[in-house]
């Protein structure tokens, strides 16, 4: 069977216990973003349910949360998720995780590849390098301890340049403002104008898992639910698996 009528078959099933078509808020952090975008319409036709969804930075989505801004579902880190579900924002017991990745580096379109293979290779390179590009995201606060470990971090910060929240380090990096920069895998590895280097080394490499919530007192939890069965599903895996993430 092919995976769209995979995809509907699993729709279909999950649709079967929801009474009527609703509009399905997200708050989802960009990681996951274009698998996201791949399912829905598929989840969509087959179940009838609308989904209206924000994809922005960690910093931004949790300012947004906590202004009062109103979700369904919420899609971040699972740190993050974890936060407000020991705070009481997200409903307990609703954690679904959608994917992991690690983190990789980008370089302007054309430019010469630097070599991160290593451990060693990496420290030259950030060593090198007049200016490199981050995140306020997972991926930023992870690099800055990853300097402190390396023993880079007096040589390195002169020349960083963080992006604003929301905002991919893709964007510094196709505009040639960095010469190297580093995000998650599936932010960096297919953004338009830059040529993928390849993920850290796995001895200094973080993998970060992004999960789904539902959030606490969601206007409609049942079509939540069924979004979330929909894009946890066997047969959803492509859509995670072809942009450098690693499903569930």
């Amino acid at each position: 069977m092919k995976i769209a009528a995979l995809l509907s078959t699993t729709a279909v099933l999950v649709w079967a216990g929801v009474g009527h078509a609703a509009e399905i808020r997200v708050g989802s952090t960009q990681a996951t973003e274009e698998a996201f975008k791949e399912l829905v319409p598929q989840f969509e036709k087959a179940s009838g349910h609308k989904v209206n969804a924000i994809f922005t930075g960690t910093l931004d989505l949790q300012k947004r949360v906590a202004s009062g801004e109103k979700y369904d579902l919420l899609i971040m880190a699972s740190d993050a998720i974890d936060n407000y579900l020991k705070s009481g924002v997200a409903a307990a017991g609703s954690r679904a995780d959608l994917a992991k990745s690690g983190v990789g580096a980008g370089v302007p379109k054309g430019a010469a590849k630097p070599d991160i293979s290593t451990v060693d290779a990496l420290k030259k390179t950030l060593l090198s390098a007049k200016s490199i590009g981050y995140s306020t995201g997972p991926s930023g606060v992870y690099l800055i301890t990853m300097f402190q470990k390396l023993g880079v971090s007096a040589e390195v910060t002169p020349k960083l340049k963080q992006t604003p929240t929301g905002v991919f380090v893709g964007t510094l990096v196709a505009n040639r403002d960095v010469e190297i920069g580093f995000q998650q895998v599936s932010e960096m590895s297919q953004y338009p104008g830059v040529d993928y280097v390849g993920p850290l080394p796995a001895q200094v490499q973080q993998i970060t898992t992004f999960s789904a919530a539902l959030a606490t007192g969601a206007k409609e939890a049942d079509a939540a639910k069924a979004l979330v069965k929909f894009i946890t599903a066997l047969a959803a895996a492509s859509a995670y698996t072809k942009r450098g993430l690693e499903p569930g």
